[in-house]
């Protein structure tokens, strides 16, 4: 898989390190580069790119402004010579956060970040994510917390809570779920369908987890999961395709 991309900084001694790593990179191909978020703004409207490296403290937009307006297509990896800007940078769904100055063992690890993500999210026709390795049927998922890409094993998984723009991953065996910002219907479109069934507006669960189902609620342990009225016949449907009750 190749990841355009698309490099903003107002430094052109920054611009031109950044080119030069983007340019060994095999996987990443260079859509441009400009010394304004303004000025990318028009290039990017018309022609959008997969990552975006832009800098946080610009005249006129600075990234974090930017990045509130592209919207979350576009992933970014924000680089900067300010540590300060790391919990912001959390807050708008950053990829990632390179401090200056950057090393190319650095940036390639954001970078692979970055094509992970899109391997995962990528699929074809509602289908299983397919791992790397074609033809083989990937067992897991990446998941963003906080700085960190934690891997989730899909056997795993119980079930999924939505709280605003957050999720919480409840998996076996944890006593804490993963949080994550992000909302539902990402995760929801991350998953295999064939494995996972929304039941509410803010829960997701896996069936074959499900040991009891009580009055329209799925029973995991002490909680409680409500099955709404808008997926019940989806959910029931499910149930009966894959002969979890007699129908």
């Amino acid at each position: 898989m190749e990841l355009g991309c698309v490099i903003i900084d107002d430094e052109p001694l920054a611009v031109s390190l950044l080119e030069s790593y983007v340019n060994k990179t095999p996987f990443l191909q260079l859509k441009g580069t400009f010394n304004s978020a303004v000025d990318a703004l028009a290039q990017l409207s018309e022609h959008p790119v997969e990552l975006l490296y832009i800098d946080i403290q610009m005249p006129e937009l600075n990234g974090l402004e930017f990045s509130r307006i592209i919207g979350n297509d576009m992933r970014i990896v924000f680089t900067t010579a300010f540590g300060q800007y790391a919990l912001d940078s959390y807050k708008v769904n950053a990829l990632d956060y390179l401090l200056k100055p950057i090393s190319y063992p650095d940036f390639l690890k954001s970078a692979n970040k970055a094509l992970q993500w899109y391997e995962l999210l990528h699929k074809q026709d509602g289908k299983q994510t397919e791992s790397p390795i074609a033809g083989i049927k990937a067992e897991t998922i990446f998941i963003k917390s906080e700085y960190k890409l934690i891997q989730v094993e899909l056997r795993k998984i119980l079930y999924i809570e939505g709280l605003k723009d957050y999720i919480k991953i409840y998996t076996e065996g944890e006593a804490s779920p993963i949080l994550s910002l992000m909302n539902m219907k990402t995760m929801e479109d991350l998953l295999p369908p064939d494995r996972f069934v929304r039941v509410h507006r803010s829960f997701i669960v896996q069936p074959e987890k499900i040991k009891v189902i009580d009055r329209n609620r799925i029973v995991f342990g002490k909680e409680y999961i409500p099955i709404s009225d808008s997926y019940r016949q989806k959910f029931n449907d499910f149930l009966n395709e894959h002969s979890l009750f007699p129908k």
